[in-house]
């Protein structure tokens, strides 16, 4: 899977990497084109593909009455079937699909199936499916404190609402599934999904047939950010469907347009926030009601919720504290996971609710989150302790490399002598949980060959989708086995070599797989160690231990190899293969209480956020982002650096910039690659200061390591506040721009009109919900 010595970059960059699409397809592949819906809600009148089947190079049109087993995907519910059946829930819902020899010829036929839809009524805005009951599960809450009776105790109580909306994953890989017919009935699918064992087990679910007849091979990602967790499971069944009922092997590649509307998002989410303060500006109760748009069918919204929940008090230690939220089901396509998994919608209204409390103290937005961070004796909501707690080392560590007074002292200056631009800043504090909130998910698998020429072959369930995750196994086995990184191989992912695997996702991929793959490989060092205290006449074996490629005794090199090691153990018949199988400890959560350790560790970091703002033009820069970043002991300081810089890039983008909105029929207004807007090289701060937070080792995972892929997309979160700091700053003294409504993204629309708004001293206009 990747080079010896470069990995993937050096692939990627010589266009050397491949990808699904660039697999060769044997002979005889039908290709495959998917017809959708086009309407949100609807009876399905007649589907009738007679036509289309007479069409050249047609040789198939699959529909619902096709599936041999259960047509059902749905990972969390059994609500979504494959193809619709009966009625259709949004636009873009899978109805048939063409299998052709060629992808013109299916595309073709596509329009010749004769499609009569009645059209029923449709709900796109969540608090509209809530008041009608329309939701996937009851609403959850959790609480700590007594929220009722720490109201009158409040010196000051502001409430607010909050709005923010969906976000395109882009990946520059469109979903793409290639399903090979093997024998005795069995199936090869390469797909292009985080979850290889998620893909096998809804195959063998819509075929019939045990999931040892679905062999899932997964090569490499071209991104994925969430939106391949359970989003590419559709298409690969799809592809196993055909090439069950074919004999054929079958291709499907969807068209970024394709992609983009027949796909979930990011969740939208609505909010009411009430936060309440004593006399010296610390938090005494906080009270929030989330409404989660879910679209159509559940997928993995209530986890995506459950998430949302955990991390609704952000970075800070709140005594009193109810969250309440609700998955509400809508006309819409099903949204999904996404960078941070539910975490950053939560965490927007929190920092939302202390930009209001500040205004109407009067006091720097940054002075109550500094006083009300999290401490190590803290207990969230969900009754974890902030263990190992560093919310205010990385703050301390920002303001003393970067100077957060200094920087308000520099923008108010700015803002006095210069009428046309102004200039804001914000701080944005983070901490998140890293496990699936889902317990049973914390667990991997790893397969380690150790070959007689002393190469090694390495096996997990971690997808590599440009995270990084494969030079940080092979870093892993190289340094517990002692030798050069060249000679490790990281293999593809394939539910044959190490089965029941848990999606790359959560940020737990070099975690879980990393620690299985460390205790595989100390299973072989105990073979190995006892071999070379025969060797060596060193008596106990433990003192022994293998650095540089050579055995080391208290210490010091002895003459003995790694390759003559291993090629001893060989003839001495001793084993130079192990599997390992790891679980996260101490995770535990009790749904009905409310109460457990949901999370191994919590990641910590801060960020301050620089920005300005054109008066004229309605347009934002951020200038400068100066962040320190809890990262544990690196395990490739590289690839953790690039995970920020690509978080925090992508988080402005949601903040300021990405907007994916639905008209009145639930289309995607954005559904081409030239509507949608995603950050390019000139949007991205013009300094970025990255720091790692020293002496932070972390007892809790592989090699004193933290996860790194989702919380600094949090980061970002800073910017809408940065931004709309300097919008206050060209606006009537007299009025608050957002009139404790909060909506993102702050796009060069919105702006304008909060700067004129601003300028009158009026209300911001209202918004219809997107």
């Amino acid at each position: 899977m990747s080079g010896p010595k470069h990995g993937d970059p050096y692939l990627h960059v010589r266009g050397e990497s491949v990808f699904v699409d660039d697999l060769v397809a044997p002979a005889g592949t039908l290709l495959a084109a998917v017809l959708s819906s086009p309407v949100a809600h609807g009876t399905i009148v007649r589907l009738d593909p007679t036509r289309a089947l007479r069409g050249a190079g047609v040789v198939r049109v699959l529909t619902a009455a096709d599936v041999p087993g259960e047509n059902q995907i749905g990972p969390i519910m059994p609500d979504e079937p494959l193809l619709a059946e009966g009625g259709v829930h949004h636009v873009g819902q899978p109805v048939a699909v063409v299998l052709a020899e060629s992808a013109a010829a299916a595309r073709r036929a596509l329009r010749d199936i004769d499609l009569v839809i009645d059209p029923l009524p449709a709900v796109f805005d969540a608090r509209a499916a809530a008041a009608r009951g329309l939701l996937l599960q009851p609403a959850r809450t959790l609480a700590i404190g007594d929220v009722d009776a720490a109201w009158p105790n409040c010196q000051v109580v502001v409430a607010g609402r909050v709005r923010t909306g969906a976000q395109e994953h882009f990946y520059l890989e469109t979903q793409a599934a290639l399903a090979i017919p093997a024998e005795d009935g069995t199936l090869r699918v390469h797909s292009s999904t985080q979850s290889p064992t998620g893909v096998q087990r809804q195959a063998a679910r819509v075929l019939g047939v045990p999931m040892h007849a679905v062999e899932v091979d997964v090569r490499r990602l071209g991104g994925a950010f969430g939106g391949k967790e359970d989003q590419a499971t559709a298409w690969a069944v799809i592809c196993a469907l055909g090439a069950r009922l074919t004999g054929r092997a079958v291709k499907l590649v969807l068209g970024r347009a394709e992609d983009m509307v027949m796909t979930g998002k990011r969740h939208p989410y609505e909010a009411d926030f009430k936060l309440g303060l004593d006399g010296d500006g610390r938090f005494l109760a906080y009270e929030v009601t989330l409404y989660q748009n879910a679209g159509s069918a559940a997928d993995l919204s209530p986890a995506v919720l459950e998430r949302s929940l955990f991390h609704a008090t952000g970075s800070y230690d709140i005594p009193h504290v109810r969250v309440t939220g609700m998955s509400c089901r809508t006309n819409l396509p099903p949204f999904t996971a996404f960078r941070g998994f539910g975490g950053p919608q939560a965490m927007v209204v929190i920092e939302a609710a202390i930009d209001l409390a500040a205004r109407r103290l009067g006091q720097p937005r940054h002075e109550l989150q500094r006083r009300n961070l999290l401490t190590p004796d803290a207990v969230f909501p969900y009754g974890m302790t902030a263990e190992h707690c560093r919310a205010a080392a990385c703050w301390d560590a920002v303001d003393r490399a970067h100077g957060i007074a200094a920087a308000a002292a520099r923008a108010a200056a700015h803002n006095h002598a210069d009428c046309a631009t102004k200039r804001g800043l914000a701080v944005m504090p983070v901490c998140f949980g890293i496990s699936f909130t889902n317990t049973m998910l914390n667990q991997a698998g790893a397969l380690v060959h150790v070959y007689t020429d002393g190469s090694v072959g390495l096996s997990t369930g971690a997808v590599e989708m440009g995270q990084g995750v494969g030079i940080k196994l092979r870093k892993i086995v190289a340094h517990t086995l002692g030798i050069d990184l060249a000679r490790v191989r990281l293999d593809t992912a394939n539910t044959s070599r190490v089965a029941n695997t848990s999606p790359t996702a959560a940020s737990t991929g070099a975690d879980l797989n990393g620690m299985a793959a460390r205790q595989a490989c100390l299973q072989i060092l105990v073979r190995l160690r006892t071999v070379a205290a025969e060797l060596l006449g060193a008596g106990e074996p433990d003192r022994l231990t293998i650095a540089g490629e050579r055995v080391q005794d208290g210490g010091r090199a002895t003459r003995l190899a790694w390759d003559e090691l291993v090629q001893t153990a060989y003839r001495k018949r001793v084993s130079l293969s192990a599997h390992a199988h790891y679980a996260t400890p101490r995770l535990n959560f009790d749904h009905a209480t409310g109460k457990g350790r949901p999370f191994a560790y919590h990641v910590y970091g801060a960020a301050l956020v620089e920005a300005t703002v054109d008066c004229l033009r309605g347009t934002a820069t951020v200038d400068r982002v100066s962040l320190v970043h809890d990262g544990g002991k690196s395990l490739d300081p590289a690839t953790d650096r690039g995970q920020i810089e690509g978080g925090l890039a992508q988080g402005l983008g949601w903040m300021l910039l990405e907007e994916a909105t639905y008209d009145d029929q639930g289309r995607l207004r954005q559904d081409t690659a030239g509507k949608y807007k995603v950050p390019d090289i000139r949007f991205g701060p013009a300094e970025l200061n990255i720091e790692f937070l020293p002496d932070a080792g972390n007892p809790e995972a592989v090699l004193a390591s933290k996860a790194v892929g989702e919380p600094p997309f949090m980061y970002g979160i800073g910017a809408y506040f940065a931004v709309l700091d300097a919008v206050r700053a060209a606006a009537a003294a007299d009025r608050d721009v957002c009139d404790g409504e909060y909506i993102t993204p702050l796009t060069p629309e919105r702006l304008m009109r909060l700067l004129t708004a601003g300028a009158r001293g009026a209300r911001q206009p209202k918004e219809d919900t997107p």
